[in-house]
């Protein structure tokens, strides 16, 4: 698998780092910038977006990532996805704070398109 298989829309369903587990959906874009690096934006439960930078190699996807919360402070993290195939990325997270005696988890699956081919 290569860093270009990974580009493209998923559909996510994680759940927080603390005690509680709390889920959420939403959505996780992927693109290449000009360095062939990974560029994230996820937008979460439908308002929350996150943006985030990372690399790939060896079937693994870390991208450092950041948000600013509901009391406008900036929250920063990183998250490993472990790429199953080129659809689904199972991954975990944590934020620096965060409850460290947890992860968040998070599990994507891609947005397939149906392209109509014209005769």
């Amino acid at each position: 698998m290569s860093i270009e298989d990974l580009v493209g829309e998923y559909n996510i369903i994680g759940s927080n780092q603390d005690a509680e587990s709390f889920t959420y959906k939403g959505t996780l874009l992927l693109t290449l910038n000009s360095n062939q690096r990974i560029e994230a934006k996820w937008t979460i439960n439908p308002d929350q977006e996150q943006y985030g930078t990372g690399f790939f190699k060896n079937n693994i996807l870390v991208i450092n990532f950041k948000y600013q919360g509901d009391d406008n402070q900036t929250y920063k993290g990183v998250v490993v996805y472990q790429c199953i195939n080129r659809d689904i990325l199972d991954g975990f997270w944590s934020e620096k704070h965060g409850n460290p005696l947890y992860l968040g988890e998070e599990r994507c699956f891609r947005v397939k398109t149906n392209i109509a081919v014209k005769n």
